[in-house]
């Protein structure tokens, strides 16, 4: 029997919703036939190593979502330990956890997405570093942690400003509209989903909250928009150098002649795998069950992965 361990929880500031991910990805995997073992890391490395060590599995499943978790950090310790694992490798990650990064990459790809700046935080607090309305989050950091929209006669900047403590800040243009995402399996766009929400934004609450927003899939849009966002999803994946799954995000401006109001916000190599999540809706939509999913991206990564033959090595990173 294949043994997987899930690695979830972590240090990040999205913990809560990792512990609720692994916790949905490991029964469903036991579901499917597979011994798991379940791993919350902590801040001691070497503890994290031995306890991979000892639980010898053929491939990780990574669900630990945020910092060390889906920037490069965990992937590089599983390409040391030659062990396989589920999404993105190192430099994938790493990449597309810096906004800016990746904004770049996109860019060299043709890809549609929004002017941006960076600024730390004393510089917001000078000055708007775009005109009204514009977006602040941070760099390397997910879930819409962080992200505030400064409007017309905003007074926030400051008290913004004075509070920052997620490091380097990208500032962008605001796009009014409408939220669009795509998941992508390997080089499948899934479906369109629009989300809407009565939030301000599609925020950490109205993400993973019950009845924190409403997925319309496949998202009311014309037909060229749903083929353009689908296919900016899968160049995004191919342009990071993403394996298995991830989601594009987007921003759609409906007032503006078909796709041309359509862009690419970021993309995110791991998804959310919880009960209102929008991979397994998108993949339940066409017609592949939960357990399912969480058993290719295994097969996925154990065919991509280093085998487990004794020998020190390093797996593709990309």
């Amino acid at each position: 029997m294949t043994r997987v361990t899930v690695l979830l929880g972590g240090l990040s500031s999205e913990r809560e919703v990792s512990l609720s991910s692994g916790r949905e990805i490991a029964h469903a995997l036991r579901e499917a036939g597979y011994e798991v073992t379940t791993l919350d890391p902590g801040s001691d490395l070497g503890a994290v190593v031995a306890a991979l060590a000892a639980s010898r599995p053929d491939a990780v499943f990574n669900a630990l979502h945020g910092r060390f978790g889906e920037d490069g950090s965990i992937q590089g310790v599983l390409d040391w330990m030659g062990i396989p694992y589920t999404h993105s490798g190192l430099r994938a990650s790493a990449v597309a956890m810096d906004k800016a990064a990746a904004k770049a990459c996109f860019a060299q790809a043709g890809l549609p997405v929004a002017p941006h700046r960076l600024l730390e935080a004393r510089d917001l607090a000078e000055a708007d570093p775009l005109p009204l309305p514009y977006v602040v989050k941070p760099v390397r950091e997910g879930s819409s942690v962080g992200v505030h929209i400064l409007r017309e006669r905003d007074n926030r900047r400051a008290e913004i400003a004075a509070s920052w403590c997620w490091g380097e800040i990208i500032a962008e243009p605001y796009i009014p509209g409408r939220e669009l995402t795509v998941a992508v399996m390997e080089d499948r766009a899934l479906a369109v989903t629009e989300i809407a929400t009565g939030h301000a934004f599609y925020d950490y609450d109205a993400k993973y909250a019950e009845g924190g927003s409403r997925h319309v899939i496949p998202a009311e849009v014309p037909d060229d928009v749903r083929a353009r966002a689908m296919a900016v999803a899968v160049a995004a994946h191919a342009a990071l150098g993403c394996r298995g799954v991830s989601r594009a995000d987007f921003r759609w401006d409906d007032a503006r002649p078909g796709a041309e109001g359509l862009v690419l916000l970021e993309v995110n190599t791991q998804p959310g795998m919880t009960p209102t999540s929008l991979v397994p809706e998108q993949a339940a939509y066409c017609g592949i069950r939960f357990p399912e999913l969480c058993a290719w991206m295994v097969r996925q990564a154990r065919h991509d992965g280093m085998p487990r033959d004794g020998a020190k090595g390093f797996r593709d990173a990309a």
